[in-house]
């Protein structure tokens, strides 16, 4: 960045002037954007002379994909990018750099839209910029995910991983089992209690608490988040966290059930899917095929975490299937699990990516692991050649508490405080040069347990987010901790702007 002197003004009579209708609908969201605020309907227009107080788009083919060159002069601004997602990216360089008023969702009252004369050349650090909501422990209704993804976008976030199945709930409709929905996406209201001292459901009382997406809403919200260049990754829960599945279905469960959905806390995840089952895996499959349908990511989440394995060493089939293919253990089972479904996953032409302990029994050969258990998951999966996005509790988990428990809502437990978040470096000091290239990137998740809604939702996640950002897309040795927090204090003006309900626990004093 090389910063001039003097600035640049939009007015009434701003142009974007672009080269391709892809380059034309980023302008457009952008003028879009600024007429929200200011009342300001700046024109864009497909080709045209060069002249000033304009704002051009200009393919430069030698660039990082998401890189950008961001040109402001006093008369004009100049963007350049090799794709799409480059310019869409200078877009929101821009609206950072535009006055914070610019965020309001009313008109403002006169403001200077003033952008300082700079040269900015950018690309990020990492390929995979990650955020995981977790909506199966709480629901959250489409229009939060649109209102989340937006805010994503501008801290240029690339991938938002939905947790849709868990114990707690199953929220994506599936055509051909609708009683996922009809029953795994409801459980009994017991929200007044603390979540790990719920009552089971009894006998006659209806379940009421919860809800789905249908598949309608699936595709509204993969559109909405590919317009602000944001994969949505789906992940679907397998052997375990599946007890909403087996309310629905119990006969791909060893022991056949019954079972009701979980109003709360779960431990430990025994009732799990039958692995020796063949019908479990045609189930899974077909599944699956409805979720690939709905999703373009080129990565399907399995999870694939925290399997209770008892019932496999008590189930018949199960014993009989580690027979059949020569497996020494459950561990084994759950490899040959894994495996299997990643077979059906790349015949998709799609890639299985789950938790650390997908790489219990053997890992498939193209399989990516997200790594949760601390860093030494995915330090061991790097080793053997594996893709890993990294994503250690330690460092990214924002359902922990990120200030004094006494100041703070309930939450999960835990400590992660806005400068740990900052101080985080996606690639472990333990890996050479060779396997260092096989992180993607990072990913911060939030788990909702304790988390009902979206505005506490907004609560764990701002100003955390801003921190985890600038992790996967600045170089480490580009990243500064004073400079940051006097950045995130001018962020915050933003947030209040866009009526974010952020934390303001790093400005909690501690003594020792």
């Amino acid at each position: 960045m090389t910063l001039g002197e003097s600035s640049f003004k939009f007015n009434g009579s701003t142009k974007f002037v672009v080269e391709s209708v892809d380059q034309k609908v980023i302008a457009s969201q952008f003028a879009d954007f600024i007429e929200k605020a200011t009342g300001l309907m700046l024109q864009v227009v497909v080709g045209g002379d060069k002249g000033s107080n304009q704002v051009y788009f200009k393919t430069e083919l030698v660039m990082a994909p998401e890189g950008y060159i961001l040109e402001v002069q006093k008369d004009r601004i100049e963007i350049k990018a090799a794709k799409p997602a480059g310019f869409f990216y200078a877009t929101q360089t821009l609206r950072q750099l535009l006055p914070f008023e610019i965020e309001s969702a009313q008109k403002q009252k006169p403001i200077d839209l003033l952008v300082p004369v700079v040269d900015i050349t950018d690309y990020p650090a990492f390929k995979w910029r990650g955020f995981m909501l977790d909506v199966a422990r709480h629901f959250f209704p489409k229009e939060d995910v649109f209102r989340l993804i937006d805010k994503l976008a501008l801290h240029k976030i690339n991938t938002l991983q939905l947790h849709l199945v868990d114990d707690q709930g199953w929220r994506i409709e599936i055509k051909k089992y609708p009683k996922l929905t009809e029953v795994g996406a409801w459980r009994v209201d017991r929200e007044d209690k603390p979540w790990r001292e719920r009552a089971k459901q009894e006998p006659g009382e209806k379940a009421t608490f919860g809800g789905f997406y249908t598949q309608e809403d699936i595709k509204e919200m993969v559109a909405y988040a590919q317009k602000r260049f944001i994969t949505i990754v789906p992940e679907i829960e397998m052997p375990a966290h599946v007890t909403s599945a087996l309310a629905a279905y119990p006969q791909f469960s060893c022991t056949g059930g019954p079972f009701t959905v979980p109003s709360g806390g779960l431990w430990p995840n025994t009732d799990i899917y039958c692995a020796g089952n063949d019908s479990t895996f045609l189930f899974l499959q077909d599944v699956l095929s409805e979720v690939i349908d709905l999703f373009p990511s080129r990565y399907i989440h399995v999870g694939g975490d925290e399997a209770t394995k008892t019932e496999w060493e008590r189930c018949l089939k199960c014993k009989a299937r580690m027979k059949t293919e020569k497996l020494k253990n459950v561990s084994e089972l759950q490899g040959y699990f894994v495996n299997r479904i990643a077979k059906f996953i790349s015949s998709k032409g799609r890639v299985l990516i789950g938790w650390d302990e997908i790489q219990e029994g053997g890992l498939p050969a193209d399989a990516v692991v997200m790594g949760w258990q601390g860093i030494q998951g995915g330090i061991h999966a790097a080793k053997l050649g594996h893709d890993v996005v990294m994503a250690p509790n330690s460092f990214v988990y924002l359902d922990y508490y990120q200030g004094p428990k006494r100041k703070e809502p309930l939450a999960i437990g835990g400590y992660l405080p806005l400068k740990t978040v900052y101080s985080f470096n996606p690639i472990p000091k333990q890996l050479d040069s060779e396997e260092a290239k096989h992180i993607l990137g990072a990913q911060a998740n939030l788990w909702t347990e304790f988390v009902p809604d979206l505005k506490h939702a907004e609560y764990m996640i701002f100003p955390r987010i801003a921190a985890f950002a600038e992790t996967t897309w600045s170089q480490k040795d580009l990243r500064n901790w004073d400079d940051f927090t006097r950045r995130i204090q001018l962020f915050m003006k933003r947030y209040n702007q866009m009526d974010i309900n952020y934390s303001k626990s790093g400005y909690d004093i501690t003594a020792k």
